[in-house]
């Protein structure tokens, strides 16, 4: 990776620098940041294995064992050095991310230099002076925009992402590794190549991909596929020499399939339509969100299957829009294609096809293959504006005000990623229906004694995740039923009494709807629900049903006469509700049923307090 000038090496240097300085002015202030409820406890504070620091029991056990339900062991070992030095101390271990990722970003930036900067074809000094000059700037911004870009927070702010960034060394290494190959190609380069493409693999799964890259990178800037003899044969070759890097992806790709059977989302809840829609979507939308990364938080909830059919299909058109365009002009601009297939290759193992986890899609998931997007637009950008007056003014003020901006925008949002409490509120700001934030901010909240707060975001969560199951299962009569019981007890009768009249709808002899909804008719305290006759009614169809002959009805029913006035039918059913409960010995509602009684007695009828 030496430059051929001393030129050179100082604007190599300086480089380094700048990428050094934006990283650690972004990232630094992880160092005061805690550990996170989502993930972090699996991979460091409650893991046993972890905790108890670097060891060879350890060691072996990182390579024998799936650890978070995935295979990643040299990932691991990182995590139990972490310990080793550190202990729970979680601002050394944000402080290892960063500089992992400071690393993966000055590495990027040598190779694209080392890659981009040597004309294969002899030409003039000037020409070639130009090229090395023009590569060194090219290769600084793309390698400044993974720095520092929002997109990168998720990955480097949170500790339970270790193996992005040590993934992103190794990747950044074997792609190093690769270039020296093809320059003079030997055995001994080649397996030091492959060293660093399985310790990759040894660090997160969608290494898998990388070997996808070196073809590309094959094609351009390598120029590998138009050496001397046929072309055909020559990416035959190509291909060729990549198989034993295949039979690794191969292999790390059953071992991670292994480890994840246990997260694997249900195919049965989440069918292969769905998932290739979302999957499309989500491709369109990170690129979105490299232009205006906005709203960004730690989960976002899966559609399932409620994309509009419209979104799909422009997604559709422009996936294919871009790819024409990377074919059509893969001649003059073979940057465009190799770039756009990166994207697409490096993110094809994260869209989701196979679905792991619950997200729909995660800004992690762009961490590696966002750098083919930088590499197409900067390439681009540089040979569109190649006949602008005041060009290097014009280019260079515009990449300050964006390293500028992005890295302000970045710094903003890894705050957000200080605490547990943040982070979470952060995403339901950003997110809507997100159960996973609700309920993992409840248990931040009951952490930190605010139980009451706890308790109201853990009713929330469940009130989603039955949403969620009747998205997909809206004729799911238990699903509308306990979707109601958790709407009461949030205080909101209305909204508990459609979900019962659905179910009703439905099956009009479901007794536990009747039932529910007999006794919010005959006990709420607003006068606006209420509605006697139609609770007796309701209550007399359900203690009609087989085996509707329980307290628990009969309460119902006895609470119903009450409220339309048969105060002696009230008093008779609830000493029947109280034998049935004296039977099967629930003390509890004896007590309840005997208090009712003494209303029903004095022709009052009970009233259901109202929830807080």
């Amino acid at each position: 990776m030496v430059t051929k000038s001393a030129g050179d090496r100082r604007a190599v240097f300086i480089v380094c620098i700048f990428l050094t300085a934006i990283t650690w002015a972004v990232f630094a202030q992880t160092v005061h940041h805690e550990f996170i409820n989502f993930d972090d406890d699996k991979y460091v504070y409650e893991n046993a294995q972890v905790r108890s620091g670097l060891s060879f029991h350890g060691i072996i056990w990182a390579f024998t064992h799936s650890h978070a339900s995935l295979w990643h062991p040299l990932t691991t070992i990182t995590h139990m050095l972490d310990c080793q030095v550190f202990g729970l101390w979680a601002g050394g271990h944000h402080l290892v991310n960063v500089l992992l990722h400071n690393i993966a970003a000055v590495l990027l930036f040598l190779v694209l230099r080392q890659m981009t900067g040597s004309p294969s074809s002899p030409r003039d000094e000037s020409v070639r002076l130009a090229d090395r000059t023009g590569s060194i700037w090219r290769s600084a911004f793309v390698a400044a925009i993974f720095a520092i870009h929002p997109l990168r927070v998720e990955s480097v702010a949170w500790i339970a992402e270790r193996k992005d960034v040590l993934s992103a060394v190794f990747f950044m290494l074997t792609l190093g590794a690769y270039a020296r190959y093809v320059r003079k190609p030997t055995l001994g380069r080649y397996v030091t190549m492959s060293i660093l493409f399985a310790c990759g693999l040894m660090s997160k799964a969608t290494f898998v991909a990388v070997p996808l890259v070196l073809l590309l990178l094959d094609y351009w800037p390598l120029n590998r596929g138009q050496k001397s003899g046929s072309e055909t044969q020559n990416w035959l070759r190509l291909l060729a020499e990549k198989i034993p890097l295949l039979v690794l992806s191969a292999a790390s790709a059953a071992a991670t399939a292994f480890a994840q059977t246990v997260t694997m989302a249900s195919l049965q809840q989440l069918p292969l339509l769905p998932r290739i829609k979302n999957a499309i979507v989500s491709t369109i939308t990170y690129i979105g969100q490299t232009f205006w990364p906005v709203d960004l938080g730690i989960f976002y909830p899966h559609p399932h299957d409620q994309l509009k059919s419209w979104l799909v299909l422009l997604s559709v058109i422009l996936i294919v829009g871009i790819s024409l365009i990377a074919i059509f002009t893969r001649r003059k601009r073979p940057y465009v294609l190799v770039g756009w297939c990166w994207y697409l290759g490096m993110l094809a193992p994260v869209l989701g096809i196979v679905q792991a986890g619950l997200q729909g899609h995660a800004d992690r998931f762009t961490y590696l293959p966002h750098v083919g997007l930088s590499i197409l637009l900067t390439w681009a950008i540089a040979d569109l504006t190649e006949r602008w007056r005041h060009r290097k003014l014009i280019l260079g003020a515009s990449a300050a005000v964006v390293i500028a901006a992005l890295a302000a925008s970045a710094w903003r949002q890894t705050t957000c990623w200080r605490d547990c409490v943040s982070i979470w509120t952060r995403t339901l700001t950003v997110t809507s229906n997100n159960s996973i934030a609700h309920q993992d901010l409840a248990a931040a909240l009951w952490d930190r004694g605010r139980i009451q707060e706890a308790h109201t975001h853990s009713q929330i969560a469940e009130i989603i995740r039955w949403q969620t199951v009747l998205k997909d299962y809206p004729l799911d009569i238990a699903a509308h039923n306990a979707l109601g019981v958790l709407l009461v007890q949030s205080g909101k009768p209305r909204e508990a009494i459609a979900q019962w009249e659905i179910s009703l709808e439905i099956d009009p002899n479901d007794g536990n709807a009747q039932n529910n909804l007999a006794w919010v008719l005959a006990t709420s305290p607003e006068d606006a629900i209420r509605d006697g006759r139609r609770a007796v009614e309701l209550a007399e169809k359900a203690s009609r049903l087989p085996g509707g002959e329980t307290p628990i009805v009969l309460r119902t029913l006895a609470a119903a006469y009450a409220e339309t006035g048969e105060s002696s039918k009230a008093i008779d059913t609830a000493r029947r509700a109280a034998e049935l409960a004296m039977a099967q010995q629930n003390q509890s509602l004896v007590e309840t049923l005997q208090s009712e009684m003494e209303l029903y007695r004095v022709n009052k009828p009970h009233r259901e307090l109202p929830q807080r």
